[in-house]
């Protein structure tokens, strides 16, 4: 089963090459209202690299998501190539659907170089072996549910995940907007590390905005809670397999006018910091 989902996925981050510069992605519903977020940013990233000479890696990407994408529907990617300079890339990427443009973002590739390095210290957390998948939703929780959201929540995804601190989205309670997630995906995958950066910009959107909800004792299940993703950063600091385990440590430093920001930091499980993130988010309260 998940051999056949991690497949799906890789093959939903290889495009459709239309043009030099146009490429054609799939969408693929997974129980969320509209297209998820880090589908997006995941075939955004691959449609630029492949206007990239092949040496040039990613190190960081700026998206802003305007409209919500259709599950039902392909997503077109426009790459503008911006400028190749000697050691630096620049791309911008537009996605588009029914002729208007849902997503923007900016890449910027690097010629890999040394340099001087430091990094922050990962957390001191217990490691994924040691916690236990989360816990399935129980049946009569499940009813209480659209039947769309019930489908997301009972899937099997690509990744696995493992809390350090779970949460019962469906009764959630108020703590501090911080939280540590272990992930990884489900199977073994080649050596291309630009398909690992893909993934990695995929899984980056998860568990980024709900940390901004963990103050308040809200939950995107919740009917009278409207949230989506506005803005995401990523950056990618040195070489990593998303099939191996990653920390995702987030934490949410303010909230106001309906909007809050989480910032994540991803370590490898042997600390070593392999890439960043921040996320605006909307999050409102209505009736």
């Amino acid at each position: 089963m998940s051999s056949a989902i991690v497949e799906e996925l890789i093959s939903l981050l290889q495009l459709e090459r239309l043009e030099d510069n146009l490429f054609r992605g799939q969408s693929r519903d997974i129980g969320t209202r509209y297209v998820f977020g880090g589908q997006v940013l995941g075939q955004a990233l691959s449609a630029a690299q492949q206007t990239v000479d092949a040496s040039r890696r990613a190190h960081s990407m700026h998206a802003y998501f305007l409209r919500a994408g259709d599950n039902e529907k392909p997503i077109i990617y426009q790459v503008d190539r911006t400028r190749d300079g000697g050691s630096f890339s620049a791309r911008r990427v537009t996605a588009i659907q029914h002729g208007q443009p849902i997503f923007v973002a900016t890449a910027s590739f690097q010629q890999p170089e040394s340099g001087l390095e430091h990094q922050a210290t990962m957390p001191g957390v217990p490691m994924p072996e040691d916690l236990g998948p989360p816990e399935p939703v129980p049946a009569a929780a499940l009813e209480k549910v659209p039947a769309k959201l019930r489908r997301w929540l009972m899937r099997a995804g690509p990744f696995e995940f493992r809390h350090v601190w779970p949460r019962n989205e469906l009764d959630a309670p108020k703590r501090p907007p911080q939280q540590h997630v272990w992930f990884r995906l489900a199977e073994a995958v080649g050596d291309d590390p630009v398909l690992h950066r893909s993934l990695l910009a995929y899984a980056s959107d998860f568990h980024l905005i709900g940390t901004i909800t963990l103050p308040h004792g809200v939950s995107y299940l919740q009917p009278n809670v409207q949230m989506a993703s506005l803005d995401h950063a990523l950056w990618f600091h040195r070489e990593f397999r998303a099939d191996q385990w990653l920390l995702y440590s987030c934490d949410s430093p303010t909230a106001q006018s309906a909007r809050g920001l989480a910032r994540g930091s991803i370590y490898s499980r042997d600390g070593v910091l392999v890439a960043s993130t921040a996320q605006e988010g909307l999050m409102r309260l209505v009736d």
